[in-house]
């Protein structure tokens, strides 16, 4: 498989793919931000406003020849003392690449890229149950909590949402930074 993983620093010329590769993860029952019912319309316009905040975010997008088949991005946080970390936003692999190591590969490189800036924990949230909860957990990520009643769907219904982290630098570098706090996770 002729593959490759690339930073894109503009959204404009694959929002097209961006628009498709979104719209097949929602109808294959993904939780996504946007109800089963969603029309490309409303994630074209998605991609568009993401588009204009690729300064606080990096955007790597997983190509199978030209084709973009999975894309993962995350958004360091603005503020004075949060610097240090990022969330992780729509990791989406093509329905049919699904359990190829495409997620993996791009879970894998936006951890190294989050380490070269400098990012030291990478957060996130997934549906409680989700099959992607079960990957996090594959990839290391920590559960932290749940909160109940967190999203819907199209028909009323609710769900939970669960939170995982995942600390970038080595225990024993945490361990010197953080006084001994971080000596409690391992």
């Amino acid at each position: 498989m002729n593959s490759h993983i690339k930073q894109l620093t503009s959204l404009a010329q694959y929002k097209a793919q961006l628009t498709d590769l979104l719209y097949k993860c929602i109808k294959s029952g993904a939780s996504l931000g946007f109800n089963i019912d969603v029309d490309k319309q409303q994630l074209s316009a998605y991609w568009e406003e993401t588009n204009t905040q690729l300064q606080s975010r990096m955007f790597l997008g997983y190509f199978i020849k030209n084709t973009l088949v999975g894309c993962v991005h995350y958004t360091q946080c603005q503020k004075q003392n949060g610097l240090h970390r990022a969330e992780i936003e729509k990791l989406l692999v093509h329905p049919q690449y699904q359990r190829l190591g495409v997620a993996s590969a791009l879970m894998h490189s936006i951890e190294n890229e989050a380490t070269k800036q400098g990012i030291e924990l990478l957060v996130l949230d997934t549906q409680t149950g989700d099959k992607s909860e079960y990957f996090y957990q594959k990839v290391k990520y920590t559960k932290s909590g749940v909160t109940p009643h967190f999203v819907s769907d199209s028909k009323g219904g609710f769900f939970s949402t669960s939170y995982y982290f995942k600390i970038l630098l080595p225990t024993s570098q945490i361990n010197k930074t953080a006084c001994g706090v971080a000596s409690l996770i391992t």
